[in-house]
């Protein structure tokens, strides 16, 4: 279903890369008009989540599908977990009447429904998290072996094209498991990784159309209706979670979907684009499994040390702290964009009224994302791990409350504010 639209050029593997920008912004919105498929896409997935998420929760009591309290998620009352089904479904409604299932498309279709079973299994059995990656790793085969997805190229700046050969088959598995995880884990808080999701795919749909790739920019705009439809029975406080078939398929679908329809085109923003649109689960597990390593526990357990964790202790409300992690991926996403429809070098030479605009949208976007770690995790929480200390130790020292506090930084157990509140009180690991 790919249109006739004019594709991004490259000088090929010898010279620089070449970006050609085919589709300015303004046609690109025009493209989406007159393509109807994508947003009949979005719309018919919408409106599908809207109405089988309640169903997917009423059906969550045939064979455990509810979240007990015991899990490094944020939540206080068993939960429905089978939002995932509703989601799965919706997206396939809103894609398949208007997809070509065909060649690698095919595949992304064929591994789906299998990464959706394993999820709802591990949701009611629990298993082993070695267990469930060979077993996600198993099913990626299927589009990247069986039906031939990957990106056999990688377009670098000022190095231009490079072939990678038999190499971009582990790449491609390796990256489609490593986003469906990182989905995964960010999945702890009422609305927070739906939200991350409908922004990356609302981005990836808009830049696959401006590349000329609208089978991908439909399923992309599906799986953005279906998140948003589900949002709104996810919303603090959520009546459903997507569980791990949710998290797990939507991750496995945007990773899929930017191998088709980002990475195999030949334009610098396309190495660029996926890691911005996915920075935020990206920085956050980087983050945590780094403090793990540092204090010699296992990289990948459960852990209360998230940036959603440590919003919340600092007396965050839920729906803020989503706001707040929303707005982040959203500005890396709109430079994203940016980089896309305002390239740097338009033509191979560089185009200085281009690259300034860049570059200090860059720089701001940068300085948002160090003043949203920084300033809001550690300066406000040595505020109030201080204002705590003086209230259980009034005989302590300055000196010794800042020590305290500085020791609590670094080893990460502390106690938590409320929101509600202003109590303090323990937090499990």
């Amino acid at each position: 279903m790919d249109a006739g639209y004019p594709r991004i050029a490259s000088a090929g593997p010898a010279g620089p890369c070449v970006i050609l920008s085919a589709m300015s912004f303004s046609e690109t919105l025009s493209a989406l008009a007159q393509e109807g498929a994508v947003l009949a896409g979005l719309a018919i997935a919408l409106a599908i989540a809207l109405v089988a998420t309640p169903l997917a929760g009423r059906l969550a009591g045939v064979g455990g599908g509810v979240d007990p309290v015991d899990r490094p998620r944020i939540h206080t009352i068993p939960t429905p977990n089978t939002g995932g089904v509703a989601i799965v479904l919706a997206i396939a409604a809103g894609s398949l009447v208007f997809v070509d299932l065909s060649g690698s498309m095919a595949g992304i279709f064929v591994g789906l429904p299998f990464v959706a079973a394993l999820g709802l299994l591990d949701d009611r059995r629990g298993l082993r998290p070695l267990i469930k990656l060979a077993c996600l790793t198993a099913i990626v085969l299927i589009p990247v072996v069986a039906y031939g997805l990957s990106f056999d190229r990688v377009t670098l700046p000022v190095l231009g094209d490079g072939d990678l050969g038999w190499v971009a088959y582990p790449l491609t598995i390796l990256w489609i498991v490593l986003v469906a995880n990182l989905v995964n884990l960010i999945d702890g808080m009422d609305a927070l990784a739906a939200g991350i999701v409908a922004i990356a795919a609302a981005t990836l749909a808009l830049m696959a159309v401006s590349f000329g790739r609208l089978d991908v920019a439909v399923v992309a705009a599906a799986v953005c209706g279906a998140t948003l439809g589900f949002l709104w029975h996810n919303y603090h406080p959520a009546k459903i979670f997507m569980g791990d078939s949710g998290a797990l398929s939507l991750g496995y679908l945007l990773a899929a979907l930017s191998v088709e329809g980002l990475l195999k085109t030949p334009a610098t923003i396309t190495l660029l684009a996926p890691l911005l649109i996915i920075a935020v689960p990206l920085l956050d597990t980087s983050f945590v499994v780094l403090k793990r390593l540092k204090y010699r526990r296992p990289p990948f357990g459960a852990d209360h040390n998230h940036f959603y964790h440590r919003f919340l202790r600092i007396g965050f409300s839920q729906r803020r702290t989503a706001a707040y992690l929303h707005l982040w991926a959203a500005a890396l996403a709109a430079w994203a964009i940016l980089v896309r429809f305002l390239p740097p070098r338009p033509t191979g030479d560089w185009d200085l009224s281009n690259s300034l605009i860049v570059g200090g949208t860059g720089l701001a976007v940068a300085a948002g994302s160090i003043w949203m770690v920084y300033t809001l995790e550690i300066l406000k929480f040595r505020r109030l791990d201080a204002l705590r200390l003086r209230r259980t130790r009034p005989a302590a020292t300055e000196t010794e409350i800042r020590g305290e506090v500085e020791q609590d930084l670094e080893t990460g157990e502390f106690q938590a504010v409320s929101a509600e509140t202003g109590e303090f009180g323990a937090v499990g690991r």
